[in-house]
């Protein structure tokens, strides 16, 4: 009696999970394209902001990419903001700024506030780039990330064409898929891609039909008015991350019909992977930090419900030790997971130019499930490293 009443609950879990994941199918899938109504270059005044620190092995590439954008240079400028780096990030971006390719300035955080005195440096480095952008559009990004060249047309567009006050946009790790030689592609590589297709897919879904805020910073877009009309990072500013979703959600609610999701393969950004599993698991945890942050109790819960849905793994395989049953419904349940989001992943992945990662998918649930678990762990209860600084809940 225990183990059918057990049994059958799991069922129903599993089956609630798998109209979620069919909801944010359907919901990404009927997400249209954008489509520019007009060939005509729109006149939206643009600042990018590129926090930045110790990133001498990507900042030149971010520039060079900002610098072939097919946006009008006197459109848009550029501030990077120079967060106490160590290395030769800010040689970099003033020899870069000396050529005159781009509308470039470089802001030190260290002239403005001592390291010590900030508890989230990231936040703080878009606060004082704000203050000085010239745009009255805010594009935010990350150093280690490259631009399609109509990246700046296409949100610039999109923003002309919804009088958007929040725009979030797509984000890819890139160089995995690309390489000629695939044997090359590490595992770390391929895990952390189809994750990140996995949320970005979410994220389109949810924005869309405004069932939660969730974004990603490396492609972010809002109104400077906005951005001060919500008091910008007041309120959240002692949280180390959350300057992308926290700051989306406070948007959200002072203009809940203003926020949108920018589906496009133009405005689509690349980031590089992590190379190392440490720095992987200290990036995740960081994210994961901010959940208990949320005001929007919307995304609190479904969190919430996938961590404990994970969680019936290792229930199951403990529970084995006395009925061998237990072990078999953990794998059962465990096809049953992959089955559910197989689809779901393999069309956001197209839209990324991914697919052939799908392959992959299957295997890699087990490292999964234990990847959530840790890391929905350590991000509430323990410490992680992010820009050689120690972080701790």
């Amino acid at each position: 009696m225990v183990v059918f009443a057990l049994s059958l609950l799991a069922c129903l879990v599993f089956a609630a999970y798998g109209t979620l994941i069919a909801w944010y199918q359907r919901a990404w899938m009927a997400l249209p394209f954008f489509v520019p109504r007009d060939s005509g270059e729109p006149n939206t005044r643009i600042t990018v902001l590129v926090p930045a620190r110790n990133e001498e092995d990507n900042i030149g590439a971010c520039l060079e990419s900002l610098a072939a954008q097919s946006y009008s240079k006197t459109w848009f400028d550029v501030i990077v903001v120079d967060d106490h780096s160590t290395d030769n990030t800010a040689s970099i971006v003033t020899a870069f700024a000396s050529t005159g390719r781009l509308q470039l300035r470089l802001l030190s955080l260290a002239e403005l506030v001592h390291s010590d005195m900030i508890t989230a440096h990231k936040k703080r480095a878009i606060e004082a780039g704000v203050d000085l952008a010239k745009g009255d559009l805010v594009v935010t990004t990350d150093a280690d990330c490259t631009f399609h060249p109509d990246w700046l047309l296409t949100i610039a567009k999109f923003h002309a064409a919804t009088g958007a006050k929040f725009i979030a946009a797509p984000v890819r790790i890139g160089s995995v898929v690309e390489r000629p030689n695939r044997s090359h592609i590490s595992l770390l590589a391929i895990f952390q891609t189809l994750d990140f297709i996995t949320l970005q897919g979410i994220t389109g879904a949810a924005v869309a039909q405004r069932a939660h805020s969730m974004c990603n910073g490396a492609n972010l877009a809002y109104d400077k008015k906005a951005f001060y009309e919500v008091g910008g990072f007041k309120g959240i500013d002692s949280i180390p991350s959350g300057d992308d979703m926290l700051l989306m959600h406070k948007i959200y609610l002072a203009y809940p019909d203003q926020v949108f999701f920018l589906k496009s393969r133009e405005a689509i950004v690349s980031t590089r992977p992590e190379t190392k599993w440490k720095g992987f698991i200290n990036q995740r945890i960081r994210w994961a930090s901010k959940a208990d942050s949320y005001d929007d109790r919307r995304i609190f819960r479904i969190l919430l419900f996938v961590y404990l849905l994970n969680l019936l793994f290792p229930v199951l395989a403990i529970a084995a030790c006395w009925n061998n049953w237990w072990l078999w419904m953990a794998f059962i349940l465990l096809l049953v997971k992959t089955v559910i989001e197989y689809p779901f992943v393999r069309v956001v992945a197209s839209f990324f130019g991914q697919q052939k990662l799908m392959v992959y998918f299957p295997f890699l649930q087990p490292f999964h499930v234990a990847y959530t678990l840790s890391v929905g762990w350590l991000g509430k209860f323990g410490t992680y490293r992010w820009k050689d600084r120690k972080i701790s809940k």
